[in-house]
């Protein structure tokens, strides 16, 4: 599949400072999620610095990937349903991880995340994380659109 040259959070949150997606954070994780068809796919290379020991990826960082990519999946599911031009500002009511395998550190990481279930403001997204064709994490996660007078309301 070719991407794009913009990626989700550019195109609909290019000042959004989150550690996970946020392109505006230098610091960040900078995670770069694209639409494939109703599912979302991202790559991913990690650094020394993100390591829990030599070779293997922290399993907080692990959570961050999957838990900015699923909320990717959220918001561009309910967008569809919504028929919306740009998607609402959702964030995390809950996720699961669950570390099948430790995550090696030395490549490229894949991430797939998909809507199983969209209602009114809530989407429930599973996601998975692999490496060198392998599953090394799944999450399942509940995403909810905030309205205004939350924090994060405007933060896109």
């Amino acid at each position: 599949m070719a991407q794009p040259e913009k990626c989700l959070q550019e195109t609909y949150a290019p000042d959004n400072a989150c550690f996970g997606c946020g392109p505006a954070n230098p610091k960040g994780l900078r995670i770069r999620s694209f639409a494939d068809g109703d599912a979302v796919v991202a790559t991913w290379r990690p650094e020394k610095h993100h390591e829990a020991f030599p070779g293997i990826l922290n399993g907080g960082i692990v959570g961050a990937l999957l838990d900015c990519h699923s909320n990717w999946a959220a918001t561009t599911a309910l967008m569809r349903a919504g028929g919306a031009p740009t998607p609402p500002c959702t964030v995390t009511a809950d996720f699961h991880v669950a570390l099948l395998a430790p995550t090696p550190s030395d490549g490229e990481l894949r991430l797939w995340a998909k809507a199983v279930e969209v209602k009114g403001s809530r989407a429930v997204v599973e996601a998975t994380l692999s490496a060198g064709g392998k599953t090394c994490a799944t999450c399942r996660g509940t995403f909810v659109a905030v309205k205004p007078g939350h924090p994060a309301y405007h933060r896109w």
